[in-house]
């Protein structure tokens, strides 16, 4: 089982951006530290949910800063990104981190964002797949040309070619087994439709903290049923590494370990979710910030060390998911997300095998 920490950058009311960003640089530094496999980030435009604006673009300075741990986007949103910009810039980290790097991508929402960075309506709706096609090819062939309407440009040459290894790297260059093949690609997914893209494509699964355990587990079999379908190997299928998304909060009490997230998360999302704006004035369905972080203490590891191994077990034993991103920093409070990671990796880790 392998257990990471994913990291929001969350503007908590009564804080500035800044403290923020800062909160969830450290945080990824503790984690490796305290063992965690991986540091999982994600990515949002003009709101304070998330003020991290570019997931990749914080992941290379993370790399930078450790020596072990994978650094992944959770997600990547790719109706605002040029795939072949962004392809680059995975290679770039794949390469000069020595296999590190997972892209994680992602359709987002009918946000604002498709307006300010002129994709439309149209990228949301109907354009990642072709998208995510054309990203896929960056990654996997030396030359790419492509006769799409929306990214239609003559062949050109990657550079860099994720499969090219760095001869002569230390600990943080690519010269190592990992860096061979190109960086993992994993995809978010919330609907059916979303399901069968993955499967089709070979692509592990990113899974939301919204949902519990049941809901998972139907959504991994079915995308075993749409690869299956689609000629995808045995093996292919049984190595699939989906990630389950959560939140993880760890007291020597369970009821302590829930009101430290009770206290602090319900004004964050409403300040957070709030901000959220329609490019089209679409109305939008609102969910009650107490009532959410009451559902995601109740399906995520939230309580005593004990309570959250036990919890993390049975996800992957219901889900047959063995890999986790867990939202460390819901309190808010610098000082707890260090103490919640190093807890995570000293009292609940070792409990996993």
């Amino acid at each position: 089982m392998r257990v990471g920490s994913f990291v929001l950058a969350a503007q908590f009311p009564g804080q500035g951006q800044g403290e923020a960003l800062h909160r969830a640089v450290r945080s990824a530094e503790v984690a490796e530290e305290a063992g965690l496999d991986a540091v999982w980030l994600a990515e949002h435009h003009f709101v304070p949910y998330g003020t991290c604006p570019s997931a990749v673009t914080l992941a290379a300075l993370l790399l930078g800063r450790t020596r072990r741990i994978r650094v992944g986007t959770a997600v990547s949103v790719l109706p605002t990104a040029h795939p072949v910009a962004l392809g680059e810039q995975a290679a770039l980290l794949h390469l000069t981190s020595g296999g590190r790097f997972s892209l994680g991508l992602g359709r987002g929402g009918p946000w604002v964002d498709l307006e300010v960075f002129g994709s439309g309506l149209d990228a949301y709706e109907k354009g990642f797949p072709e998208s995510l096609d054309l990203l896929l090819r960056w990654l996997t062939e030396p030359r790419v040309a492509s006769e799409s309407g929306r990214f239609a440009f003559r062949e050109v040459a990657v550079v860099p070619r994720p499969q090219e290894a760095l001869p002569g790297s230390d600990a943080s260059g690519a010269d190592t087994p990992e860096a061979a093949g190109g960086p993992e690609v994993i995809v978010a997914c919330t609907s059916p439709s979303s399901v069968r893209l993955a499967a089709v494509r070979g692509l592990p699964m990113l899974l939301g903290m919204h949902v519990g355990d049941e809901e998972k587990a139907e959504m991994v079999a079915l995308w075993r049923r749409h690869a299956r379908a689609s000629g995808r190997t045995p093996e292919e299928i049984h190595t699939a590494a989906h990630v389950s998304a959560g939140v993880v909060q760890i007291a020597d009490r369970r009821l302590e370990a829930a009101e430290t997230l009770q206290k602090a998360m319900p004004g964050w999302l409403k300040q957070g979710l709030d901000a959220h704006v329609t490019v089209d004035g679409r109305a939008r369905a609102m969910r009650d910030p107490l009532a959410y972080t009451e559902l995601l203490c109740g399906i995520h590891p939230v309580g005593t060390p004990q309570v959250c191994a036990d919890r993390l077990a049975a996800t992957s034993e219901r889900t047959g998911i063995t890999r986790f991103a867990l939202l460390v920093e819901g309190s808010g409070d610098l000082a707890t997300t260090e103490e919640n990671v190093r807890r995570l990796g000293a009292e609940v880790l070792p409990q996993l095998g």
